[in-house]
């Protein structure tokens, strides 16, 4: 039997094995001892579990099918205000490694937009109106709305950052490769930190401040999966 054959045979016959295993005697060609066997239906049983924590019935109002008019959507952008743009580009860029993907001006309503990202802007388009669509096709794209004049108004107290009160919205979040390491970046560059990695009771994740305030979390894979692991199953 090919190897393709086998995978899809052996497929088949998982979901009648874990129901024997689960909920049935073992068949006899099976000799395995009670601690064993109480291990594996542990096993499979979380297993089972942590398959399903996130279907529709375990998440009220989670619709289980895409409607498919909503296929080609996708998550594209933040905007946050920012006070003074000549700081914050160089907050994005110069710390956290952002590019300017795309500027609008809007000289009659006096306000700019910067789109940043971790885009290659090598491979944007030449033509301004083409980079525009290129940009919004791009995913999780930072937009900073930049009110003209706020920067030098002497009376701008600045925008709510949404974690004092009334709170509303939270953060961004940024993967790192090392936290850790790049939060001791971070702090030789002064950045402002909300949370440091072992601060609290969630280790290994992070929050710093943008020059307006806003939080942003900072994380890589490896440890927020660990740091999460029982929030999971």
């Amino acid at each position: 039997m090919a190897s393709s054959s086998l995978a899809a045979a052996l497929s088949r016959l998982r979901p009648t094995f874990q129901r024997a295993l689960l909920l049935s005697p073992l068949p006899t060609l099976f000799t395995f001892k009670p601690k064993v066997l109480n291990q594996t239906r542990r096993f499979i049983s979380k297993t089972t579990v942590m398959a399903s924590k996130e279907s529709a019935d375990n998440n009220p109002g989670l619709q289980a099918s895409v409607d498919e008019a909503t296929k080609g959507y996708f998550m594209q952008q933040t905007m946050l205000r920012v006070k003074d743009p000549k700081v914050s580009l160089d907050f994005y860029s110069r710390i956290m490694g952002m590019s300017l993907l795309k500027r609008l001006d809007f000289p009659e309503m006096k306000f700019t937009l910067y789109f940043l990202g971790y885009e290659d802007t090598s491979t944007a388009p030449s033509d301004p109106i083409e980079r525009t669509a290129w940009t919004f096709g791009q995913k999780a794209v930072l937009e900073l709305t930049h009110n003209w004049g706020t920067e030098t108004d002497p009376d701008f107290k600045g925008y709510h950052n949404g974690n004092a009160e009334p709170r509303g919205f939270g953060h961004i979040g940024i993967t790192v490769d090392d936290v850790h390491k790049a939060c001791k970046r971070f702090e030789s560059l002064g950045v402002e930190f909300a949370k440091k990695p072992e601060d609290g009771k969630i280790k290994d994740i992070a929050f710093v401040k943008d020059p307006d305030g806003y939080w942003i979390e900072i994380f890589d894979t490896t440890t927020i999966a660990k740091t999460t692991a029982n929030a999971a199953v």
